[in-house]
């Protein structure tokens, strides 16, 4: 197995005023760059990709990201979070129930 865990960051982008918003208005290009640099740092790359997304349709609670092969959901992310994220969830095994969609909860 290539991944062990595959991040997708949604950074669709919807026009101003759309009523559902959009997550790369509300900062996921950030969250995806930290996740990034944090892969990186704690020598992750080949074991977890964080990949750039469409819309997941999760429009608000963004800007969303979902983990798998579990599919956790997490919403209202902010870069400051991924170091958490990556500790708690990647390395852990325990995702972050703060930030976590309580409504596509399994």
């Amino acid at each position: 197995m290539r991944f062990k865990h595959h991040m997708f960051v949604c950074e669709n982008v919807r026009p101003e005023g759309d009523p559902k918003g959009c997550c790369s208005a509300k900062g996921s290009a950030a969250i995806r760059t930290a996740l990034k640099q944090e892969i990186k740092q704690r020598g992750l790359r080949g074991i977890v990709r964080a990949n750039q997304s469409g819309c997941l349709d999760a429009c608000e609670f963004g800007p969303s990201v979902v983990v798998y092969p579990e599919g956790i959901w997490y919403g209202g992310v902010k870069p400051e979070d991924v170091p958490e994220i990556i500790e708690s969830h990647i390395l852990g095994g325990k995702p972050v129930n703060r930030l976590l969609i309580k409504k596509y909860e399994g």
